[in-house]
């Protein structure tokens, strides 16, 4: 209540502390939804708002689906929604080209990709052939079809939803495509009173749909992430995101090291966290709030390490544990209100 929807022109320029001041508002009204998750929705957004995609790997009913179609109705982006399935074929992500006999000639019917905010549910449930349809969207932000390209609108996200690799009928995601995801979240069974309040709030609805007022709109949302530009990263904070990458690459558990694409995606998503905080300066605590999101899911550990039931969680437990973070001095911001 009392919440304003706030949009803008392309144009117009926000501060950080407008960042900050409006993410609040954001997570706010995705709260009224999704329970007892701030954390994980603030790194769900968080990825957004540094411009990259998300993976939502958790067991089936835990609110993925609904984080993203929330998200997507708070942000006030278009919306569409992509069974995958065995059967899908590329096409059905990025559109193809059809016979008109009216004008007997070829038209392109754009596919579910041409969106702002595109949920690939079940990602991991369609071969590797229709995966790798995602990539060119994803890091091009356009789409070839039939030798033409088309630009996709501004801003495109993809929130892709994936079961555990050990549920039946499940395809792991390559690495190539897994790299392509800024960060990789996990939201996990919520406690009794947070499950009675899913229950509550279902009983108060009296229907099962939700739906959400936009905070923001697309443009809007645009400016937050130009404004992110705006953080500034010290020396010794950016080298201690590098140390980072590097120490999973020298950890004996582990076969092959976070990319510097790992590094990459520690300073946006630790941009973006500050920024979220009022804050235009990143700070050691920032970088330690997101590593295990953005870069567990980068590393491949040796085969011996399944049959000790090791997972990259634990390694970056351990690398975060080991590598020293800088003490660096306070720098002068303006915060949110």
């Amino acid at each position: 209540m009392g919440r304003h929807k706030v949009t803008m022109s392309r144009q117009a320029t926000l501060s950080v502390a407008d960042v900050g001041r409006l993410a609040a508002q954001v997570l706010d009204a995705v709260g009224t939804v999704i329970v007892g998750k701030r954390d994980t929705l603030e790194l769900v957004l968080a990825g957004v708002l540094a411009g990259g995609h998300v993976l939502l790997e958790d067991l089936p009913g835990l609110g993925k689906t609904l984080t993203a179609r929330s998200l997507a109705q708070a942000l006030g982006l278009s919306f569409r929604r992509l069974q995958f399935t065995p059967d899908l074929l590329p096409a059905d992500v990025t559109g193809s080209f059809l016979y008109d006999q009216r004008s007997h000639d070829f038209t392109f019917r754009a596919g579910p990709i041409f969106t702002n905010l595109l949920l690939a549910d079940e990602i991991n449930r369609t071969p590797p052939k229709t995966q790798a349809a995602l990539l060119e969207a994803m890091q091009e932000k356009q789409v070839t079809v039939e030798g033409t390209t088309y630009v996709l609108e501004q801003p495109f996200h993809v929130l892709a939803t994936a079961n555990p690799i050990e549920h039946e009928g499940t395809y792991p995601l390559p690495e190539a495509q897994l790299d392509r995801f800024l960060i990789r979240v996990s939201f996990g069974y919520p406690t009794r009173d947070e499950e009675w309040g899913v229950l509550q709030r279902r009983i108060a609805r009296r229907q099962e749909e939700t739906r959400l007022e936009p905070v923001v709109d697309a443009a809007t949302l645009v400016a937050m992430q130009r404004a992110i530009e705006e953080v500034t990263v010290e020396d010794s904070v950016g080298r201690y995101m590098v140390d980072l990458a590097v120490a999973t690459r020298e950890h004996p558990s582990v076969l092959v090291g976070a990319s510097p694409r790992g590094s990459l995606a520690l300073m946006l998503m630790s941009r973006a966290v500050a920024a979220m905080d009022g804050r235009d300066y990143v700070v050691p605590e920032d970088v330690k709030r997101v590593a295990v999101a953005a870069l567990a899911h980068r590393i491949t550990l040796r085969p011996e390490m399944w049959l000790r039931r090791v997972d990259s969680t634990q390694v970056l437990a351990n690398v975060l544990a080991n590598v020293p973070a800088p003490v660096t001095a306070a720098l002068p911001t303006h915060t949110a209100p």
